[in-house]
């Protein structure tokens, strides 16, 4: 079959070489492209493959439609909402994703995010770097803490594991499925969470029900004092209510890893002047680790379906 890989993967040159020519030895072809977003390279690059690859670049039906020969997609990426599986299901074609790569990855981030906020870490930095000290700066401890996890999914779940160790306690918010309590976690309705988290952490994938869910009147549930903290999809989120929070005073701050455009943003996005944001430009999946075991897992994705047996199903 002919295997076609539309962006990097993250990994080195060799690494993916090796993997190519496990395929080649098996009598397939691979080629690799960087990345274009641009419709007509895409298709360009895509119309005779077999299997197409890529991580969070949108594919969008019209490619789809124009690779005649298609029938995988394989990405290596969590969500796909990026990808138009309506148009990739009318044309038989399947889907499968990349599910649990980034879990500790994004749960880490999502740590830091909480430490650096807790301790006025940038604005430590800040005041040493002009010359200042701490005064001002006192910060907050974790440990007694609570985090309220909006999704608990497998990277809620390591995260309710992470601030556990640290000495929080967690509540959750899982209104997209029904979950009992545990040990670790005390389910409650929405409001219930915001009013009584110091940290609210996202962590749901974005569905109609949880498109736009954070908006004005729900930030106004939340603490003065608490800090909204977004690994999870932009969207979830309405960015300017936030920022008028946090320029408010409603809430005390946050950090933003994802936003409802794929950076780089544009110079006047809300978020990038709301007073103590932190944010990062879709980051929180990138480390080597996490590349790595990515690969490992789409390239397995293609040996199961050669085999006739597709893994990470999504269509």
């Amino acid at each position: 079959m002919n295997i076609v890989l539309l962006e990097s993967l993250g990994i080195e040159a060799a690494v993916l070489a090796s993997y190519a020519e496990k395929l080649q030895a098996q009598g397939h072809t691979f080629t690799s492209y960087a990345r274009n977003d641009e419709v007509q390279a895409q298709i360009r690059a895509a119309e005779k493959a077999d299997i197409l690859m890529i991580a969070n670049m949108p594919l969008r039906g019209e490619v789809i439609r124009a690779c005649k020969n298609l029938k995988f997609i394989d990405v290596a990426f969590t969500g796909v909402d990026h990808v138009d599986l309506e148009t990739a299901k009318a044309c038989g074609v399947k889907v499968s994703n990349a599910s649990g790569y980034s879990t500790v990855a994004v749960a880490e981030l999502t740590l830091a995010m909480m430490l650096n906020l807790l301790r006025n870490i940038p604005q430590a930095d800040a005041a040493c770097r002009a010359g200042g000290t701490k005064n001002g700066l006192v910060g907050r401890e974790l440990a007694g803490k609570t985090v309220g996890l909006i999704g608990t999914g497998a990277i809620g779940m390591k995260v309710a594991e992470l601030v556990h160790a640290f000495g929080a306690s967690v509540i959750a918010y899982n209104g997209f499925s029904h979950k009992p309590n545990t040990e670790l976690i005390t389910y409650m309705p929405l409001k219930e969470l915001l009013q009584q988290a110091d940290i609210v952490s996202l962590h749901c994938p974005v569905t109609e029900k949880s498109r736009g869910l954070i908006h004005a009147e729900v930030l106004s549930y939340m603490k003065p004092t608490a800090f909204l903290i977004n690994e999870a999809r932009g969207p979830v989120v309405n960015a300017v209510d936030l920022a008028e929070a946090l320029n408010a005073g409603t809430i005390a701050g946050a950090g933003i890893d994802v936003f409802e455009v794929e950076p780089p943003l544009p110079a006047d996005h809300p978020l990038l002047h709301s007073k103590n944001t932190i944010v990062t430009p879709h980051a929180a999946f990138a480390t080597e680790e996490s590349m790595l075991k990515r690969a490992n897992i789409v390239f397995d994705n293609i040996e199961a379906f050669l085999q006739g047996r597709q893994k990470n199903c999504v269509v």
